[in-house]
């Protein structure tokens, strides 16, 4: 995959020289060029913005650098691309998106700064995306957010080829609880089903206490979630054990595990 980015700020951009995303770098798994759109300004103190017509608070980036920029990456690849605006106003950013980005050949990024956007530059997006119902000072968190959560499900990015499919949202609900050894520490025990090598029984703990915490957490994923019979049998469970347990603290019992 190809990724281009087009922000005043590249040196941002570091931490997705480090780790895993940094490694699928080095070994060509994803090419990631950082464009500082600035370059593409016309006057000598290299201005990006400008005031809105009308009137208004803040200064609103000029399209000309950003049109610019765009036909350098086209005419350097003529290929067909997303190209996406970080923007409060554009779709929530999810596991399922970032599924489907990671599908692509080609994405580029345009970082945003200052009030907002000339409208103009919108001709030139393909999707538009927020990470959430709140304004940043700018586009390139949002952006490494997203390259993160896209570039870690391209096949060979991650050692472990099975750790996208268990990971939380990839099947709409939360992930399952994990230990490691000890298996005491401070008197907290590693639940026996997980260290008694009965494969079914752990696929059983693992997807029940999956729906558990999502249950618990987000019931908000469960809403029109289609569940296989198992599964809505073990949401049903779930149900009423949490249900015992709240009747039981109302009445003062301490729980038994």
């Amino acid at each position: 995959m190809k990724i281009d980015v087009l922000t005043l700020f590249p040196d941002m951009f570091a931490p997705l020289k480090q780790s895993l995303i940094g490694k699928a770098v080095e070994d060509d798994k994803l090419a990631l060029n950082l464009i500082d759109f600035r370059k593409y300004s016309h006057d000598k103190h290299m201005h990006v913005d400008d005031t809105p017509y009308g009137g208004g608070a803040g200064m609103l980036l000029k399209p000309d650098p950003i049109f610019e920029a765009m036909d350098d990456i086209n005419a350097a690849d003529s290929g067909k691309k997303r190209v996406i605006l970080l923007d409060p106003a554009g779709r929530k950013f999810d596991q399922a998106a970032a599924d489907e980005l990671a599908h692509e050949d080609h994405l580029v990024f345009i970082c945003g700064h200052y009030e907002g956007y000339d409208e103009r530059i919108r001709t030139l997006v393909t999707d538009e995306f927020s990470l959430g119902d709140f304004v940043l000072t700018g586009g390139e968190i949002a952006s490494m957010a997203m390259i993160d959560a896209t570039a870690r499900l391209i096949p060979g990015v991650l050692g472990n080829s099975v750790s996208p499919e268990t990971d939380s949202f990839q099947n709409g609900l939360l992930e399952y609880p994990q230990y490691t050894r000890p298996a005491t520490f401070r008197g907290m025990d590693v639940p026996f089903v997980l260290q008694n090598g009965n494969h079914k029984l752990i696929d059983d703990w693992r997807l029940k206490e999956s729906l558990r915490r999502t249950y618990l957490r987000r019931p908000d994923l469960l809403e029109g979630l289609e569940l296989d019979k198992r599964a809505a049998k073990m949401l049903r469970e779930v149900k009423g054990e949490e249900n015992a347990k709240a009747a039981e603290k109302r009445l003062g019992i301490d729980p038994v595990d």
